[in-house]
């Protein structure tokens, strides 16, 4: 069958399914058995998405995915409900964003009644991932991406929650908001660094809080990374921290030639990413003179 004729069955069990909604709705229709008219319009809804979903109309699925959801809420059947928005959610991802989002909260409000908070964590990731990637709102990104870090530290995810966090500090630090990045990479380096399996990553987190640090001011920055190295000791013998020394000394004798030879020594070995490349532009920029690239 192709699409079109995939859509057109979609149509009529959208028809059938209206029908014994009605049907239900009426006087005589609530007399004999209305719920389960009820029940199998529920059905038969989330057929015709499914239908809708395999002719590539994600719109209509999302649509009759939600009228699934509305019936299963009606029958307080609320996990159903749950799920059916989650699907259209998933449908509308495809086809109009922002319904996307509509459908993943009302989700996330059954989730959170019931007490699941694990699940609605992850459709506030959903729902961060949206906002990052096709509405590019990176505020409300952040916003979500820490709702899921609180409702994961709830649960004793502490993992999840930390993912959560770093992608809160990662674009705090691109909004300039720096103390709120420090804070945030030295809350999950503190996190990690007595986890034998984790702590390889503490330097890194140091190295990105130092950056935020640098940015805001030379002396700071100096104090941080004496306290970090104290913290954890094995910061001291990271590649990150030597290229610090070399920054600050740089930065000191406003050398933006040195500054740009021991950026070119770390990535030779380690590559810079977008944001450490951001962040390392910004640090140079303040050298008096400096014509503001890494070349």
């Amino acid at each position: 069958m192709d699409n079109s004729g995939k859509e057109k069955e979609a149509m009529q069990l959208m028809a059938e399914a209206d029908k014994k909604v009605k049907a239900s709705g009426s006087f005589l229709g609530g007399m004999f058995g209305g719920n389960h008219k009820v029940e199998d319009a529920c059905e038969i809804y989330a057929r015709a998405a499914n239908m809708f979903k395999m002719a590539k109309n994600w719109s209509a699925a999302g649509n009759a995915f939600c009228q699934a959801a509305a019936l299963h809420m009606q029958l307080q059947n609320k996990l159903d409900s749950a799920t059916s928005f989650v699907d259209a959610g998933n449908a509308y991802k495809k086809a109009d964003p922002q319904e996307a989002i509509n459908c993943l909260n009302q989700a996330i409000d059954i989730y959170t009644d019931m007490g699941r908070f694990t699940i609605a964590a992850k459709h506030h990731i959903t729902i961060a991932e949206i906002y990052e990637a096709e509405l590019v709102d990176i505020e409300k990104a952040i916003a979500h991406y820490e709702q899921a870090a609180d409702y994961y530290k709830g649960e004793e995810s502490n993992s999840s929650a930390n993912k959560c966090l770093l992608k809160v500090g990662h674009y705090s630090a691109q909004l300039e908001q720096y103390p709120k990045a420090i804070e945030i990479y030295e809350q999950v380096a503190m996190s990690t660094m007595d986890n034998p399996l984790l702590k390889y990553n503490a330097k890194e987190y140091f190295f990105k809080a130092s950056l935020c640090h640098f940015i805001v001011d030379e002396l700071n920055a100096k104090l941080a990374i004496e306290k970090y190295e104290e913290m954890f000791p094995a910061f001291s013998d990271s590649r990150e921290l030597k290229l610090l020394k070399k920054l600050l000394d740089a930065h000191e004798e406003q050398n933006s030639e040195a500054f740009t030879e021991a950026v070119k020594d770390f990535d030779s070995v380690s590559r810079l990413d977008q944001w450490l490349t951001t962040m390392l532009l910004r640090i140079k920029k303040t050298i008096q003179g400096d014509a503001g690239d890494l070349k």
